[in-house]
C-alpha cells in the first residue's frame, strides 16, 4: 500500500511539475510575442503582424476607435497610423488553458491621421492558442489618469 501511495505521489508530482513548466513556457512565449508585436508595429513588419493577429481580431484604441486585423495592417501600410515610440512600463500574463491575458501600462507616441499623439495607456490584450501558436484576439486600451 505504501509503495502504491509513493508511486501515485511521485507520478502526481511529475505531472504537476510538467504542467507548471508548460505554463511558464507559455507565459514567456506570450510576453515575447507581446513585445515583438510593438517592434513589428513600429517597423512596419506586416507579414509578422499578419502571422500573430487572429482573423477575428478586435483592436480597440483608447479613443474608442475599433480596428479589425485587416484595418490594422491597412492603416499601418497607408501611414494612417504610425507608431514612433512604445515604452512598456509593466506587463504581466495570466493563463487560462488556451487563453492568455496580458495587462499592463505603457507610453505610446506616433501619428494618427496626420495628428501627433503621445499617450500613457493601461491595456488588456487577449491571446488564444490555435494550431499550437498564440494569436492576438483582442486588445483594449484606456488612457491613464
Amino acid at each position: 500500500m505504501k509503495l502504491l501511495r509513493s508511486l501515485w505521489l511521485g507520478w502526481t508530482l511529475i505531472i504537476l511539475s510538467q504542467d507548471v513548466s508548460g505554463q511558464i513556457n507559455d507565459q514567456k512565449e506570450v510576453l515575447w510575442l507581446f513585445h515583438k508585436k510593438f517592434e513589428w508595429l513600429k517597423n512596419h513588419q506586416f507579414d509578422s503582424l499578419r502571422w500573430m493577429l487572429d482573423d477575428n481580431l478586435m483592436y480597440i484604441h483608447s479613443n474608442g476607435w475599433v480596428e479589425t486585423k485587416a484595418d490594422v495592417i491597412d492603416d499601418l501600410k497607408t501611414g494612417k497610423l504610425v507608431y514612433r515610440k512604445v515604452d512598456i512600463m509593466e506587463a504581466s500574463v495570466r493563463l487560462y488553458e488556451n487563453t492568455a491575458i496580458v495587462t499592463g501600462k505603457g507610453a505610446f507616441a506616433g501619428v494618427n491621421s496626420g495628428a501627433e499623439f503621445s499617450l500613457n495607456l493601461l491595456f488588456t490584450e487577449v491571446y488564444i492558442k490555435k494550431g499550437g501558436r498564440w494569436l492576438l484576439a483582442s486588445r483594449h486600451a484606456n488612457r491613464l489618469p
